[in-house]
């Protein structure tokens, strides 16, 4: 998962025409270090029709604020500069959800491109 460090990357990111899943994280955050090990693999599993990128909470305060983000791990589906749906919880979450997350998100951005 490609790490943006800046707001101007993260916009940039957003801005494209394919989905692309932010996941806002944190390096204290215990069920963000849960998602780890089984993300690089749900990657593979959705290359070709999901960008995902990660962001650290704390190095982009402003932009977090913007977006609401108070609970991590976040995750926020965007196309073209717009988000189209969030899963936020406060409690850990699972490959399952994440996984049934990623697919409404497809969903949503594919009832999108067929109007």
């Amino acid at each position: 998962m490609k790490k943006l460090t800046t707001d101007k990357a993260f916009r940039e990111a957003v801005a494209s025409e394919g989905l692309t899943i932010a996941v806002f994280k944190t390096t204290w955050c215990k069920d963000c270090h849960f998602i780890d090990p089984f993300m690089p693999d749900l990657e593979r599993h959705y290359e070709g029709k999901v960008t995902f990128i990660e962001l650290d909470r704390d190095d982009l305060p402003d932009l977090c604020s913007e977006l609401n983000i108070l609970g991590i791990p976040s995750f926020i589906a965007f196309r073209e500069s717009k988000e189209l749906v969030r899963f936020v919880s406060k409690l850990r979450k699972s490959r399952e959800e994440i996984e049934e997350f990623v697919d409404r998100a497809i969903q949503v951005s594919d009832a999108l491109t067929h109007k």
